[in-house]
């Protein structure tokens, strides 16, 4: 049989209905007339409440995911926030100890300053302000370095003293810094006297107990715990009157002659930052007199008669 005899048609079973282009058209048709019935009456309207209503679970489920790492990110952030506010305030803490320390620091130093100041005026012996700048490197010396030396005129042997009470004696000069050796140094002696009794003594450094011992004072000598010690202008160094220690502790011994006799330092010794330079008194003090010529012996002359 030929082929272009055979019918092409699809069975009755294939039927497939209408044609393409007439669904389209028929859609279209039902849309505008869905869209005009809806404008002018409403008629979706309950049936879109109700869509809304039964897809409304599956909304909030598929939301939840999302909402959960919002929570999770909202989460990490405050704390990531707070750590860095908790930052910043133990900053500004640590700021305001700091500012605080050196407000006390400062007006630690104004009040010794003040005091300098007034001592400076009730001295009549010439002063200049010193501040120190270091400790000796030597660790079996009590020695500090001070700001001035001589450019500024400071002279070996000069007293050093702060508001309370005597420091130390200036023992080397450079030109622009000086060391003063502490009175609680074992190789530095002054001078005392007891205003109590007029009793003088000397006090040496007693590093050991950081603070002054009265040797080769009799274990019956006149002396009292209690007893305030000042320089007795003696020495030619140190002006008469300026405190330098109190007695502490006096142990008298039977089998010694002498007594021990312990002072406690009136001055800031260890922490003394500025201080006052005095001119040792030796240069204040008038030139000895001149010593008289010796007298020659008459000589008789060779023709005087005796």
């Amino acid at each position: 049989m030929p082929l272009g005899t055979l019918d092409r048609s699809p069975p009755p079973f294939f039927k497939q209905g209408l044609s393409a282009l007439s669904k389209l058209f028929l859609c279209s048709a039902l849309s505008i007339f869905l869209m005009v019935a809806d404008a002018r009456w409403g008629i979706t309207g309950p049936l879109r409440s109700a869509l809304v209503t039964a897809l409304h679970p599956l909304q909030w489920i598929s939301l939840q995911p999302g909402r959960a790492l919002d929570s999770i990110r909202e989460h990490f952030d405050s704390l990531s926030d707070a750590q860095t506010a908790a930052q910043e305030s133990r900053k500004e803490l640590t700021r305001q100890l700091q500012r605080s320390g050196q407000v006390e620091q400062l007006t630690l130093e104004n009040r010794q300053l003040r005091q300098l100041l007034d001592l400076r005026e009730r001295l009549g012996t010439p002063a200049q302000a010193a501040e120190v700048i270091y400790e000796a490197a030597d660790p079996y010396s009590y020695k500090v370095v001070i700001d001035k030396g001589l450019v500024a005129g400071i002279a070996m042997g000069s007293p050093v003293i702060d508001a309370t009470g005597v420091i130390g004696q200036v023992t080397r000069v450079h030109p622009l810094v000086s060391e003063v050796t502490l009175i609680t140094d074992r190789e530095l002696s002054i001078p005392v006297l007891n205003p109590r009794n007029g009793m003088r003594s000397v006090a040496y450094g007693e590093p050991a107990n950081g603070g002054l011992e009265l040797r080769f004072m009799a274990s019956n000598a006149d002396i009292q715990e209690g007893d305030l010690l000042t320089t007795s202008g003696v020495d030619g160094i140190y002006p008469a009157g300026l405190p330098v220690a109190r007695v502490t502790q006096i142990v008298r011994r039977a089998e010694s002659t002498f007594a021990r006799i312990y002072c406690q330092p009136l001055a800031q010794v260890a922490a003394a930052r500025h201080l006052l330079i005095l001119q040792p008194i030796k240069g204040q003090l008038p030139p000895p007199p001149a010593a008289e010529p010796p007298k020659k012996a008459a000589t008789k002359s060779k023709g005087a008669k005796p």
